[in-house]
């Protein structure tokens, strides 16, 4: 092998497993889940769902059974979060202390979690940043929600509560203000109460 020189991989559909990534159409995805198809008539295939590193994007695509593609190597690194600035992100490597930013848009929607000091997770492809990840489960104070109202608990209903990151979710009405909550940031989603 030589130094530097950067070398592909190629793989078929029999070597899919969830959490792989593949480059598609010059895009990077991975392989959310995927099933193998053995019809009665006609070829196999294997019906596929991925998501887009770079755009966050879903997207159901069917491959024939067999097809070649390149893997994508991917390699993640935790970086501590700064600050922003306009919609710059600023990152610190705990080890190297060496500084970068990636922009709004390799957060995606998630970016709505991020504090400062937060560790998060960076996507590199082939020395090139493509995307960022803020942690699934994140712990965040809710700075403002209506007061819980009698009665309300036991419907089991929800109602919005502003975190202190800015964000927005559905809680519980026994949820007040000053009460810390766990979120999965993939859904938006009221996990429980911290203690």
């Amino acid at each position: 092998m030589t130094p530097g020189r950067i070398y592909t991989v190629v793989i078929d559909t029999s070597d899919f497993r969830n959490g792989l990534s593949i480059i598609q159409d010059n895009e990077i995805y991975t392989i959310i889940e995927f099933q193998h198809v053995k019809p009665g008539k006609g070829g196999a295939f294997v019906r596929t769902k991925l998501k887009n590193v770079r755009t966050g994007a879903v997207l159901d695509k069917t491959f024939r059974a067999g097809e070649r593609m390149e893997q994508a190597r991917l390699e993640r690194r935790p970086m501590q979060f700064l600050y922003s600035q306009d919609d710059e992100y600023y990152l610190m490597d705990n080890t190297t202390f060496e500084q970068i930013t990636v922009s709004k848009a390799q957060f995606g929607d998630a970016v709505k979690y991020l504090k400062d000091g937060m560790e998060v997770t960076v996507i590199d492809h082939n020395g090139t940043i493509i995307g960022a990840e803020v942690p699934y489960f994140v712990e965040l104070e809710v700075v403002e929600t209506e007061p819980d109202m009698r009665g309300d608990t036991a419907s089991g209903g929800s109602k919005p509560a502003t975190l202190e990151t800015g964000a927005v979710i559905q809680v519980p009405f026994f949820v007040n203000v000053g009460t810390r909550v766990k979120v999965d940031t993939r859904t938006d989603s009221y996990l429980e109460r911290v203690k």
